[in-house]
């Protein structure tokens, strides 16, 4: 075998579809990982570009010792049923519906969860399912009060967002449809009113991810809504599989992007559609992730949209009511190829702790999923580095979370898997789109490594998975996760981890004692630091416990907590003590 020189492997591609090669879309840089790769491909029979196969995903004689989590969604109380209506006909949003939230809708200190619901298409949406609304009893079980609390919309559901948008001190719920979507505003009893049509939200496109976010500076939350194409039952196509059998199609076929929608909130309980004047109407994609972020530090906050088959969009906010996309200047539109990729859920996550948001997205079968690690508001792909993309090439990747489940200190991630085409093998003859979920255990500096058994559950469990929400479900201090699954119930699965160090919690509160969403905390102790953003929607149709929680390792207190305020400006709090939930005010620290 020739041995390139050092300049020929700097600028050595790695094949797209190569799992052997360490890691998917990147160059090597160093000797050691071209001879890995050597070693590897003198072992095995050449099947294309650099010997890789791509037969079945790669497994690893190496397991976890224990699982993470255990599944306890209906010893619980949580009797859900995800209905898409998928029968003969492939109705294309059929493949996308399925969301979640966790959110404390009544405000006695314990996480709630709302389930998005489908229906049918073949006649129109059907009023014969509803989304649900399961309460906290606060001793382990959830029980069912949607008629109650007045939440159970009919619509053909995709996905929802939480924040306190009128600033009342309640949390308030917007649900994303096949058009129209639904705002429900928190009664503060234990009831809401659909307040859709009076605030000027009730948006028909085909919405999928939204998020609340205060892009004006003016103590107010925004709203940000990602569409993913302008459909209509008239102009559903027929596609097939590359076995010739119907299937669903891509959103390619439909020539049909669409505009995302940007809502600017008036304070009166109404809000102006300001997609147009604020630069986004002249942009269309196919958009499935969204996240409010202040990407550069610049104390305003921007826009992130992860388009599926499309180039990624990064709206940078300008300081004056007005966006401009800069995701290709960036370095965060297209991978590291310059190819748009299959964008399905995103987050914001410091995985190098320096201070500043990186951007992770889950990805179509054959991409991998891909990591932008951020350095002054200029992205580099680094996926491969991470170790986050070759176990990912496999699988089809839509809603995903950062925790520090184990509380080492290093954040892992969960990722929920489905596929939106047939191909083989299956792993469920009763559901061929369904995939078993990944979950990746942080190593640190920015390094991870798949957990096996596949997914953290003692059991392998296999569905056609998409929302993710990530909360303390029962206040013990650990992350807990919630998956929505097409066709199926739903996960919820319990951080049984047995834990490698401490852990402390806080929720973060403006001056109007609402979450302070946009806000970044910054916990140090033992000369170390973590960032962590307030940030309750990001992942894929899903939001998300707002408080912000850090593993500490050895650590038994935090010495100083630094949050950076919406705005740019930054308090001090601390002393803390592990083991507990706090408080932090804005106002109240130094």
């Amino acid at each position: 075998m020739i041995v390139p020189t050092m300049k020929e492997r700097a600028n050595l591609p790695c094949t797209a579809s190569c799992e052997r090669c360490g890691g998917v879309g990147h160059r090597f840089r160093a000797f050691h990982d071209y001879a890995r790769v050597c070693l590897v491909l003198a072992s095995v029979v050449l099947a294309g570009p650099y010997g890789c196969r791509r037969t079945a995903p790669p497994e690893s004689a190496k397991r976890a010792d224990a699982p993470w989590f255990e599944e306890v969604a209906r010893d619980i109380g949580v009797d859900f049923t995800h209905v898409s209506g998928h029968a003969e006909r492939f109705w294309f949003p059929e493949i996308i519906t399925a969301g979640a939230a966790l959110f404390d809708y009544d405000n006695d200190g314990d996480l709630d969860l709302y389930l998005v619901q489908g229906g049918s298409l073949e006649d129109g949406p059907s009023p014969a399912v509803a989304n649900k609304l399961y309460a906290n009893a606060g001793d382990g079980t959830f029980h069912d009060v949607t008629t109650a609390a007045g939440v159970g919309d009919t619509g053909y559901g995709m996905g929802c967002a939480c924040a306190d948008y009128d600033n009342d001190g309640d949390i308030d719920l917007y649900v994303t449809n096949l058009g129209p979507n639904v705002l429900y505003r928190n009664n503060g009893d234990g009831t809401f009113t659909d307040v859709s049509t009076e605030a000027g939200v009730d948006d028909a496109s085909w919405g999928t991810s939204a998020a609340f976010g205060d892009y004006d500076g003016d103590g107010l939350l925004d709203l940000v809504i990602a569409n993913y194409l302008n459909w209509t039952r008239a102009r559903e196509l027929r596609c097939y599989s590359s076995a010739g059998v119907i299937d669903y199609c891509k959103p390619n076929n439909y020539n049909a992007p669409a505009t995302d929608t940007l809502y600017r909130n008036l304070g009166n309980g109404r809000f102006e559609n300001a997609t147009e004047s604020a630069g986004l109407g002249g942009a269309f994609g196919h958009g499935l992730g969204v996240v409010f972020a202040d990407f550069n530090a610049d104390g305003h906050t921007d826009i992130y949209i992860a388009n599926d088959g499309t180039a990624n969009q990064l709206w940078v906010n300008q300081g004056d009511g007005r966006f401009v996309d800069d995701a290709l200047l960036a370095g965060c539109a297209l991978n590291i190829h310059g190819v748009a990729e299959a964008g399905m859920g995103v987050s914001t996550v410091d995985v190098d702790d320096d201070g500043d948001l990186d951007i992770f997205l889950s990805h179509l079968r054959n991409e991998t999923n891909t990591l932008y690690v951020n350095t002054g508001g200029v992205f580099d792909d680094q996926t491969a580095a991470t170790g986050l993309g070759a176990p990912s090439y496999w699988y089809t990747g839509f809603g995903l979370g950062f925790a520090d489940f184990d509380h080492d200190r290093h954040l892992d991630v969960y990722i929920a898997n489905g596929r939106v085409m047939l191909h083989q093998p299956s792993h469920d003859p009763d559901d061929r789109y369904a995939d078993p979920n990944l979950l990746f255990r942080g190593l640190g500096d920015a390094r991870f490594e798949e957990f096996l058994p596949r997914g953290g559950t003692a059991e392998l469990l296999i569905a056609t998975s998409r929302a993710v929400a990530l909360g303390d479900i029962d206040n013990d201090g650990d992350i807990d996760v919630v998956v929505a699954n097409r066709d199926a119930a739903p996960y919820v699965l319990r951080n049984i981890a047995g834990t490698k160090g401490n852990w402390i919690m806080f929720r973060v509160l403006n001056r109007a004692g609402c979450d302070a969403i946009g806000a970044t905390v910054t916990a140090k102790s033992n000369g170390m630091q973590q960032s962590r953003p307030v940030s309750p929607s990001y992942g894929f149709q899903s939001s998300n416990d707002p408080r912000v929680h850090f593993g500490l390792g050895s650590a038994t207190a935090v010495d100083t907590v630094v949050v950076r305020w919406p705005g740019g400006a930054a308090e001090t709090f601390g002393p803390f003590a592990s083991g507990a939930h706090y408080e932090l005010r804005e106002g109240s620290g130094r």
